[in-house]
């Protein structure tokens, strides 16, 4: 069993960012006792009582008190058995780690980071309204080594403006400096509802051109690669196996619990969605009432969902999978579209899983929307 948790908070909005948070942390510690009443109340959603991993993103878990996430972690351990082995992540920002706080983080069972950095230059970082600068995140990744935090992943993010490629090749160069074993890298998207959205409509910038996106996403993949990292998911690159055993989970469609505002749930015929409001939130956790809504999954929904993360990983979609979740009619409806997408070259289809070749990996999302079945 999985368990993710969404902290809604941030100390201030990054231009790109449309997930659900509030820059007020005034409900702050109200909302942690909310959410372990949630926990509480959803102890029985997924059939096993065994956790092999904990994920606190958000937003911005690296926010809580040391003592607000030793209230959910006591909360986790009071109603499930959390293994051994478990991976227990959290996100964070290198502005808000310490030496002193990684620590205790780790004491606590934290034992694998994801680090938000997205960029080593300092004019990048301000443009993207981040908070900490490069040094500070240097700094934070050598410290938590020091600790003893050694599964360390950092984010970064490409297609930033740029007269050239150069910025981005430093920070890959210097990410793999610093020797972390994991890098999740993402292409700069301009979200509608974003500043970044409102400056495109305003004109005071342009969007970045798909072919400068596309020349960065190979120089990405060519330096992970030549470095020994795996492309075991379109954005995320692990050495020595070390995948993301969380989000792997996802990706191969394994049930797991949300708790929190704008959390998902998913138990293998349904999901969950909870409602992204703060406010609205709390109340009805107040009232012992868990404020979301259940989608039940359809056959065409369940191959489709499959189809579009399972495409992105290195694992493929079995064509066993597809037939058992199509009652057996996948392949035969689809076979003409594989094969034409086949003749373009951006998938293979080997010992009957279907795969993105390196050429498909740049047009992920559209290959699996032309294999999606329709109703």
């Amino acid at each position: 069993m999985h368990l993710y948790f969404h902290i809604p908070f941030c100390r201030q909005a990054c231009h790109y960012c449309d997930f659900h948070f509030s820059t007020s942390l005034s409900q702050k510690e109200t909302m942690v006792q909310m959410m372990i009443r949630e926990l509480d109340l959803q102890k029985d959603y997924l059939q096993s009582s065994q956790i092999q991993t904990i994920y606190f993103g958000g937003g911005t878990p690296s926010l809580l008190s040391t003592h607000e996430l030793s209230l959910l972690l006591n909360a986790i351990h009071k109603n499930y058995t959390v293994l051994p082995e478990a991976e227990i992540t959290l996100e964070a920002n290198p502005d808000d780690l310490s030496k002193p706080i990684l620590t205790t983080l780790s004491q606590q069972g934290v034992n694998r980071l994801s680090i938000g950095i997205q960029s080593f230059h300092d004019p990048h970082l301000r443009f993207m309204n981040r908070i900490h600068s490069a040094q500070e995140a240097e700094v934070c990744v050598k410290q938590a080594q020091e600790v003893g935090i050694t599964n360390l992943s950092i984010d970064l993010m490409y297609a930033l403006p740029a007269s050239n490629h150069a910025i981005w090749e430093q920070d890959i160069s210097q990410a793999l400096a610093l020797g972390v074993e994991h890098i999740s890298a993402y292409c700069l998207t301009i979200e509608p509802k974003t500043t970044f959205g409102n400056w495109v409509k305003k004109k005071k910038i342009e969007p970045i051109e798909d072919e400068f996106a596309a020349e960065q996403f190979e120089i990405l993949m060519q330096s992970l690669d030549s470095q020994g990292f795996e492309q075991y998911e379109i954005s995320n690159f692990a050495k020595n196996q070390r995948y993301s055993q969380h989000n792997s989970a996802y990706w191969q469609r394994k049930p797991y619990l949300g708790i929190g505002p704008s959390a998902h749930s998913y138990n293998g015929l349904s999901r969950h969605y909870t409602i992204n409001r703060n406010a609205a939130y709390i109340q009805a956790l107040s009232e012992y009432t868990i404020p979301a809504t259940v989608e039940e999954l359809s056959m065409t929904e369940k191959v489709n969902d499959y189809l579009l993360t399972g495409l992105r990983t290195r694992w493929g979609c079995r064509l066993e999978v597809l037939q058992e979740l199509s009652l057996e009619t996948y392949w035969p409806r689809m076979q003409k579209d594989f094969e034409s997408i086949q003749k373009r070259g951006w998938i293979e289809l080997e010992n009957d899983v279907l795969r993105l070749t390196h050429a498909g990996k740049f047009f992920a999302d559209r290959v699996a929307s032309e294999l999606f079945l329709e109703d």
